[in-house]
């Protein structure tokens, strides 16, 4: 028997880029006087494949470690990046969060997928009270996964209770769209907020 009282779609959103502004450049450019020295540093030292694999559940005091004992001299720059890492943080995406706001009283199903560490999320959680609006958070960390396997987004539909054609995924990373295009999912790559109103309207939404 179908459950009429469920909306026909849920929306499943991406947190980082969407949502939030996170960046480690609202952090670097305090501690590098020369842009393009900071760029070369997180190009080549704390670069964001290794910033990944604590989304993926690796511990910083281990990811720390393992980059400090590669690039010594750079140590304090290394450990700024779990040390200070609430600086990364440069505010709500305000656009995207009205979005969010009209569209939870307007009654819709939201969830959220994030790539996010078991360790800096909470800092999230606690700043930004607008994710207390989600229903559930699927937290790569917690899963020791990330986007865009296709695993993950399977754990996210078992908990949310969906198919992915029940769906739609925001996400502003096109590897982890095209991912869920492939499950099957509705899919808006986020470019802005104004973008992301029109392509939620044109939905229904």
């Amino acid at each position: 028997m179908t459950d009429t009282s469920r909306p026909d779609r849920g929306l499943l959103f991406d947190i980082g880029g969407v949502l939030i502004d996170w960046d480690p450049r609202h952090l670097y450019r305090k501690l590098f006087d020369n842009e393009d020295e900071m760029e070369w540093f997180l190009a080549e030292v704390a670069t964001m494949e290794w910033n990944v694999q604590h989304d993926a559940g690796r511990t910083w005091a281990e990811g720390v470690a393992l980059l400090t004992a590669e690039f010594p001299e750079h140590t304090d720059l290394i450990t700024a990046y779990w040390t200070r890492w609430d600086e990364m943080l440069g505010g709500a995406i305000e656009g995207s969060v009205d979005i969010l706001r009209r569209l939870k009283e307007a009654g819709h199903e939201l969830n959220a997928l994030t790539n996010w560490s078991t360790e800096t999320f909470p800092i999230a959680r606690e700043r930004y009270r607008f994710l207390d609006w989600f229903e559930q958070i699927i937290v790569s960390g917690e899963e020791k996964l990330i986007k865009p396997d296709a695993d993950l987004y399977r754990i996210a539909l078992d908990r949310i209770g969906r198919t992915a054609s029940e769906c739609i995924f925001i996400d502003d990373s096109q590897k982890n769209i095209a991912a869920a295009a492939e499950l099957g999912f509705d899919t808006i790559r986020f470019i802005d907020p104004e973008q992301l109103g029109q392509e939620l309207a044109a939905r229904g939404f």
